[in-house]
């Protein structure tokens, strides 16, 4: 399941507190925001890079993955679809680029996982159903969620009318249907982002595991597309020396040796120390996430996922992840707090190569403190640095801000024809990242205003 609001969701609104107050810059007169948007860009096609582990410490992964659920609960065997697999998608109408991503997928599942499956026509019975209803109505059912797959339906009148009972992941011996059900009132992004993460999950492990640092299966949502981690995982899970109702210690004998035959680079390298993450702290981190409690509330959840993490004695992506909620929630009671919060979780995530990506969500907050602060040309760096990161891992939401922040530093700096440029290609990737219209100017203006006046382009 993707939740419905993440920290690494990039709104700017916030970085008001880190630049001067309201009344000090005319934004509505130097915002941007006449120009013409671009046609959407779109990502090429390519497989993941291989995954940056040992096969030891992937079957260490694969088992806490596919036997463990979210809530901790053990499953008692594996599951999983035998034979060819199909996808169809029903409900509420999608478009072309959707349409694209979704076969891009299956593509990608079929290349690199070596899993057989298609898509088939919307009016034939297929094991997995991809069900397109509004962003309302999914919310209405499950607040937390942002897409999710369920067991034993194909559709969402059936998920309404089936008892809970009748959808337990524990009771699953063999997979027959699935339903995965995703609004399409959102931006392309989204819906890719969910296709990937929920189509993952109707397939193979419904787990998410917090330490991973190179696989959609964490509820940090940093990764929004397969990795080679998560391909590798997959092939393993369908590989023919496994099959539904294998036991845990059935599937743990035979994985080393599945792993050396389909990943044979993991064979070097030894195993880490396990690192098992506390339910208090996951529970912090969820508490932060969560819609439904105010922000002085999540700021405290935030804190306390902070200390727990540094109870822990972890220097990892928890630790960054932690810091980064306190810095986004501090943002409206402690600009101080929220600075020092962003500057050591970046610490964090460029202290690991694996953690480039989780750093490059963070050069957000910085690239924009330093706008705000007048610093242009360390604006652009913190951008350079980072543009590459957010483009390898195919984030338009993420590339489209960035480039919107240099835009705009250029701007300040006189630049203007250079600042053209690279806003129209941001704008470019709005349109696949962002989405409407309205929310991309609604971006641009939130990034103008964070421009000292002095600095501001001439009309």
């Amino acid at each position: 399941m993707k939740l419905a609001r993440s920290l690494t969701a990039l709104a700017l609104a916030f970085l008001g507190a880190c630049t001067t107050q309201p009344g000090t810059r005319d934004v509505s007169r130097n915002a941007p925001l006449g120009i013409a948007l671009p046609a959407m860009k779109s990502f090429a096609t390519g497989p993941a890079p291989a995954p940056a582990r040992s096969n030891a410490s992937i079957a260490r992964e694969f088992m806490a993955l596919v036997f463990e659920l979210e809530s901790g609960r053990k499953l008692p065997v594996i599951s999983r679809f035998e034979g060819p697999i199909t996808v169809r998608i029903t409900g509420n109408r999608i478009g072309a680029v959707t349409e694209r991503d979704i076969d891009r997928l299956l593509v990608r599942l079929r290349r690199e996982a070596g899993i057989p499956i298609s898509r088939i026509s919307a009016s034939q019975p297929a094991n997995i159903t991809v069900e397109v209803v509004s962003r309302r109505t999914l919310q209405r059912a499950v607040p937390q969620a942002a897409c999710f797959v369920a067991p034993n339906v194909s559709s969402w009148a059936e998920f309404k009318a089936r008892r809970s009972s009748a959808r337990d992941w524990t009771a699953l011996v063999q997979r027959r249907q699935m339903a995965v059900f995703l609004p399409g009132d959102v931006s392309a992004q989204e819906i890719r982002d969910c296709l990937h993460e929920e189509i993952a999950q109707a397939l193979g492990p419904v787990n998410d595991l917090y330490h991973l640092t190179d696989s959609i299966f964490n509820d940090d949502n940093f990764h929004t597309v397969l990795t080679g981690f998560d391909m590798v995982i997959l092939r393993a899970f369908y590989d023919s020396d496994l099959h539904s109702g294998m036991t845990p210690q059935a599937v743990a004998a035979r994985l080393p040796d599945i792993l050396a035959r389909i990943n044979p680079a993991g064979r070097a390298g030894g195993l880490a120390p396990a690192s098992v993450t506390p339910r208090q702290w996951s529970n912090a981190i969820e508490a932060a996430l969560g819609a439904r409690r105010s922000p002085s509330r999540r700021l405290s959840a935030a804190k306390r996922a902070v200390s727990l993490a540094r109870s822990q004695g972890w220097n990892d992506n928890r630790l960054g992840f932690s810091l980064y909620a306190q810095g986004r929630l501090a943002l409206a009671y402690d600009t101080a707090l929220a600075v020092t919060s962003f500057a050591q979780a970046e610490a964090v995530f460029r202290a690991d190569p694996a953690t480039r990506l989780h750093g490059a969500h963070v050069a957000v907050q910085a690239a924009a403190y330093a706008l705000s602060d007048g610093r242009a040309s360390k604006t652009i760096d913190i951008v350079n640095r980072n543009s590459p990161t957010a483009l390898a891992a195919e984030n338009a939401s993420l590339l489209s801000t960035l480039l919107m922040i240099k835009a705009q530093a250029l701007d300040t700096l006189g630049r203007h024809s250079e600042a053209k440029i690279v806003r129209r290609d941001s704008l470019g990737w709005a349109r696949y990242g962002i989405g409407s219209d309205a929310a991309i100017r609604a971006r641009l203006q939130e990034i103008a205003a964070l421009s000292p006046r002095t600095q501001l382009a001439a009309p």
